[in-house]
């Protein structure tokens, strides 16, 4: 099942090059001849992944597109350094279906699927980097666990994982459960977590494009052995692109929570997230104002770094919740390098316990949210 990227066996692909060659080749081969499919990118992964993704052309049958995608899989697995072959197939239709600029409204209630176990999904975002959104989604985590829950965290960024070092787990590497094909998420601090990080080395680029990083995407949230969740924490990448637009089609999100700094050139992008959450018919739970000020901690002046209070502002302006803020601190970013977030290295820090308000308050949204609408009825 967990088919875009499965751990290798005792295999070396230190020849990059040279395996993408033979890939290639390979797909050329079985392409021969073959009017209408074209190659549109391929990749190798150091786990012993080819993934081939193919341009086909609406003139070829959806059975012909599939004994070619079969057929391509199958000469790809006999390669001995290859463990396992996703093939991709794409189309200008389906590509113009998914943009987020489609002429089409959009909304998840018609393809979302329930994730298997797992109870309530929330995505935690930001239109822009740099915001501290991670640190506020693992804390934030943590925080829903002390209550009580089973938490899960899922690190959607493909490109930038950063989930390992947050959580101190930058050596585990995921494996697959021994009696299914679902993958095991690494365990710490309580959570389930599952990240890219996880899969490939910290320092590997990944130098994918949008349908390799669509499928992988969903994959880590339907294939991964969440088994259990009460929530589960998804911390999404920036901005609003491709993957954002898949996780809130393709999963039924409980909701969305928006992290941004005080200063305008933040909340504009802030302002695009909430959009987006709104456009696809995902509740939003609230705005959180991180990095609000910063307080000294030797004297205890008080300076608004980024200004203050713009978060609040733009969430009465949009008429969204307000979540609350967290102050710019040191001890925050020290703990989360270290891989022992606040939340459970410092509990009773007024910092740990600003993150735990938060929880409160993002699991009363969520609980407000999915109350049934009151129903009237007439009477003669």
């Amino acid at each position: 099942m967990f088919s875009f990227l499965k751990l290798k066996k005792e295999t070396s692909l230190s020849k990059d090059q040279e395996l993408r060659e033979f890939i290639r080749q390979t797909t050329n081969f079985v392409l021969k001849d073959r009017e209408g499919v074209v190659v549109e990118d391929l990749q190798a992964t150091k786990a012993g992944q080819a993934i081939v993704v193919l341009k086909v052309s609406k003139s070829v049958a959806d059975s012909d597109a599939e004994k070619i995608s079969n057929s391509l899989k199958a000469e790809l697995e006999k390669l001995t350094a290859i463990d396992k072959a996703t093939i991709v197939l794409t189309t200008e239709e389906v590509r113009k279906k998914q943009s987020p600029f489609a002429d089409t409204p959009v909304g998840p209630q018609a393809v979302a699927t329930k994730v298997p176990n797992v109870k309530d999904i929330i995505a935690v975002s930001s239109g822009k980097g740099g915001v501290g959104k991670s640190t506020v989604a693992i804390n934030l985590a943590l925080a829903i666990a002390k209550t009580g829950k089973k938490v899960g965290v899922l690190d959607a960024d493909i490109y930038g994982p950063s989930l390992p070092r947050l959580a101190g787990v930058v050596s585990a590497k995921a494996d697959k459960k021994s009696n299914d094909d679902r993958l095991e998420p690494i365990e710490a601090h309580g959570l389930k977590l599952m990240s890219m990080g996880f899969l490939v080395d910290e320092s590997a680029p990944m130098i994918w494009r949008g349908p390799m990083v669509q499928s992988a995407l969903l994959q880590m949230v339907r294939d991964v052995a969440w088994d259990g969740l009460d929530v589960l924490v998804i911390d999404m990448p920036p901005g609003t692109g491709d993957i954002h637009l898949t996780l809130a089609q393709r999963v039924p999100l409980s909701g969305g929570v928006v992290v941004s700094t005080p200063q305008d050139i933040a909340l504009i992008d802030a302002r695009k997230g909430l959009e987006m959450f709104r456009k696809v018919a995902v509740p939003v739970l609230g705005i959180i104002e991180n990095m609000s000020y910063y307080c000294c901690p030797n004297c205890g002046h008080r300076e608004d770094i980024f200004g203050h209070g713009g978060a609040k502002a733009e969430a009465e302006k949009l008429g969204v919740p307000f979540l609350g803020e967290i102050l710019l601190h040191g001890k925050i970013r020290e703990l989360s390098d270290l891989g022992t977030p606040i939340v459970i290295a410092d509990p009773e820090s007024e910092q740990a316990k600003a993150y735990c308000d938060l929880a409160n308050a993002v699991m009363s949204n969520i609980d407000q949210a999915q109350k049934p609408a009151p129903r009237i009825s007439m009477e003669d």
